[in-house]
């Protein structure tokens, strides 16, 4: 079945919208709430997805099952810890699969990001290399920030502070890709360099 491209602003919803009822219900209640609302926001946003474009994007689907069971463990035991570093869990496989795959000769990355655009397998790898060094610090970064600050600081930057500083460096990453971008008609050029570089 053939994916539909959203408005930019139905993505930004998926993506913000969740974290946003996060913030709030935490802010109304508590952080036990707010991760029982969290979880049901969750699978509103891929179940909108799908509707909207018969897709779910692998990210939202890996992050949505993460959610749901470290969710589930956040309730079921009582504890907030399982919550808290459900980011971590999330950045460090998300680092550890791109990073894995590079070891390999393969750029995951496209898969990530349902391949919005085509660069040069150079341009594949670097952009790779890049997207798993952010995660690994937004990793490194979630667990500061959970273990030395309050409960509603690490909401908070959950919701205002992770969108922000993903879309920031994904913006810096644009001069990369204008520099390697490919026009459709030099794919087939790309893949054959692609086999000539993993016969080499």
């Amino acid at each position: 079945m053939d994916k539909t491209q959203p408005h930019p602003l139905f993505k930004l919803a998926t993506e913000l919208g969740p974290l946003l009822v996060f913030f709030a219900v935490n802010a109304k209640f508590h952080l036990f709430v707010a991760t029982g609302a969290f979880m049901v926001a969750i699978v509103a946003a891929m179940a909108a997805s799908y509707v909207v474009t018969r897709h779910v994007p692998i990210m939202a689907l890996v992050t949505g099952v993460i959610v749901l069971v470290f969710g589930t463990l956040t309730l079921v035991l009582h504890d907030e810890t399982f919550i808290k570093v459900k980011p971590t869990i999330i950045y460090g496989l998300f680092a550890a699969v791109l990073g894995g795959g590079l070891l390999f000769g393969r750029s995951f990355i496209a898969v990530m990001f349902d391949q919005m655009f085509n660069l040069t397998p150079k341009g594949w790898r670097l952009l790779t290399a890049r997207w798993a060094l952010f995660f690994l610090g937004m990793a490194i970064l979630n667990e500061a920030i959970w273990r030395t600050q309050s409960t509603d600081f690490w909401v908070a930057f959950k919701a205002f502070g992770v969108i922000p500083l993903t879309m920031l460096f994904a913006i810096t990453q644009m001069p990369l890709i204008k520099r390697y971008h490919l026009e459709p008609a030099s794919l087939e050029a790309s893949e054959a360099e692609a086999g000539d570089v993993s016969k080499g």
